[in-house]
């Protein structure tokens, strides 16, 4: 059971290391252009929250056999606070604004969370106390695309929805679910879950919708081409009535 819980826990250490370096193109693309663009930036501080917290959840002395949690999200907290800070730097000051605000609210609740169980609360009551707080944030966590899900529906495309970012968010949550059932540990076990569940409906989503991606790119290739065709006409028109008039 040891070797089992020992092997999902570095399955899931891998594919959650993919969704924390996904963004990474993004912020390539800021870096670039000096500028943030339409991309939001509050995932990543509340990414960084949960990172945080899982990670002081994972360490021995909340509970035992959890370093695996603590050592990928320790990792997650890192590259998060490195998008942040990138973030910090090419938004425009309102936007900043904001980000710095929800950035020092993370680091105050984190703080809280941790002084408070460190101080305060002993045993099974930091146990509780530190995993209720972890489970609220991952699932906050995995709940984010959910507005990219109904997107998909409603537009009837996968073409927000990178069919490789779902996988990892499946495995990712299936690999941490599997392993909070064998330690039975049910504050990794049940937002992993939701998270499992997640990437299920995202790939089906994937497979009902991934034949349409390309019939729309037809279609609108057909509308423009038939714009272009139409402007064309309205030119000819134009053309010859100026000739007449010349005449």
């Amino acid at each position: 059971m040891n070797i089992a819980h020992t092997i999902f826990g570095v399955f899931g250490n891998a594919t959650a290391l993919f969704l924390f370096l996904a963004p990474s193109i993004t912020f390539k693309r800021i870096i670039k252009s000096k500028s943030t663009e339409q991309f939001s930036g509050i995932p990543y501080p509340m990414t960084l929250l949960n990172c945080l917290l899982s990670a002081w959840y994972g360490l021995p002395f909340v509970s035992k056999d959890n370093t695996l949690v603590s050592t990928i999200n320790g990792t997650g907290a890192v590259i998060e606070t490195i998008y942040v800070l990138i973030f910090l730097i090419y938004a425009p000051k309102k936007e900043k604004a904001k980000i710095f605000g929800i950035f020092t609210a993370v680091l105050a609740v984190f703080a809280t969370v941790a002084l408070v169980s460190l101080f305060a609360l002993h045993g099974n009551a930091r146990k509780l106390f530190c995993g209720i707080a972890a489970t609220v944030f991952s699932i906050i966590m995995y709940a984010s695309p959910l507005s990219i899900m109904r997107l998909v529906i409603k537009t009837k495309s996968v073409e927000y929805m990178p069919f490789f970012l779902s996988l990892f968010v499946f495995l990712c949550g299936t690999s941490w679910f599997i392993y909070g059932l064998i330690g039975r540990d049910p504050f990794v076990a049940i937002p992993n879950g939701f998270g499992c569940a997640l990437g299920t409906l995202q790939l089906i989503l994937y497979v009902i919708y991934c034949g349409n991606k390309g019939e729309k790119s037809a279609e609108n290739d057909d509308k423009s081409l038939e714009m272009r065709g139409e402007e064309k006409k309205q030119q000819v028109l134009v053309n010859g009535k100026q000739q007449e008039q010349q005449v």
